[in-house]
């Protein structure tokens, strides 16, 4: 019996895989971590995304059906709004915008199939991945502007920068952990809802909950996706 959101889960698939061989156990003991379940799923995550890309890759159409339609419809929504925000300069942040969305989005269902829980439940996954944001849209501001990045901490009124400079930074290193708590939290708790749900009334309790929280669990990955180009619209606008 694995862990999911602080609750006993009654099956996971990966607790199944570990248990062969032991080598699962031996592994946790030489990383000195309790489980390393989520890092299983997301990679499971992973070669899903990957499998999907290289089948649609391979049966390319000029008139898109299936998984090509899908795929399109989703990246090139994403793309109009990346596009409407940040202009043609944000058309290079595309495909780790899309990326982000996508991976999220994977890791966030999966803890709806039965047997599986989703990475994000984590908080080690969601902070990597804020903190990845986090490094990325300042290495954008400071290669763009260079020393001249400074004046996006310094606030739209001069005699008031000495008092932004303590403050501008301090939002600035709360970003990754907003980011984090929030994707966190929201997925954390779905999945003891579920749980919950799941053994008062098997059935008629946690299905519909499902439909619910697919619609939950897309709107925080969409959440993180816009936050993270949030984020890049102010590192390469010019500051005032």
């Amino acid at each position: 019996m694995g862990f999911a959101g602080g609750l006993p889960h009654p099956l996971l698939y990966m607790d199944m895989l570990k248990s062969i061989g032991h080598w699962g156990a031996h592994v946790e003991q030489a990383l000195g971590v309790d489980s390393i379940n989520h890092v299983l799923y997301m990679w499971l995550v992973m070669a899903i995304i990957l499998g999907l890309g290289l089948m649609v890759r391979s049966r390319l159409q000029l008139v898109p059906g299936g998984m090509q339609n899908v795929f399109e419809t989703i990246i090139g929504g994403l793309e109009d709004f990346v596009i409407a925000n940040l202009g043609e300069e944000g058309r290079q942040f595309i495909p780790l915008l899309v990326t982000i969305f996508i991976f999220i989005l994977g890791m966030n269902w999966l803890g709806l199939v039965p047997g599986c829980d989703a990475p994000t439940a984590n908080i080690n996954t969601p902070a990597a991945m804020a903190i990845i944001v986090f490094c990325f849209y300042q290495f954008v501001g400071i290669k763009k502007w260079g020393f001249g990045y400074i004046k996006h901490f310094m606030g739209p009124v001069g005699f008031l920068a000495p008092l932004m400079l303590i403050l501008e930074p301090i939002s600035h290193i709360a970003r990754p952990l907003s980011l984090t708590l929030r994707l966190f939290g929201n997925i954390r708790g779905e999945e003891i809802v579920l749980i919950l749900m799941f053994f008062l009334a098997p059935v008629l309790g946690s299905l519909p909950m499902y439909f619910l929280f697919i619609l939950a669990k897309t709107i925080q990955a969409f959440i993180f996706f816009m936050l993270t180009m949030l984020y890049l619209q102010g590192a390469i606008e010019h500051a005032h």
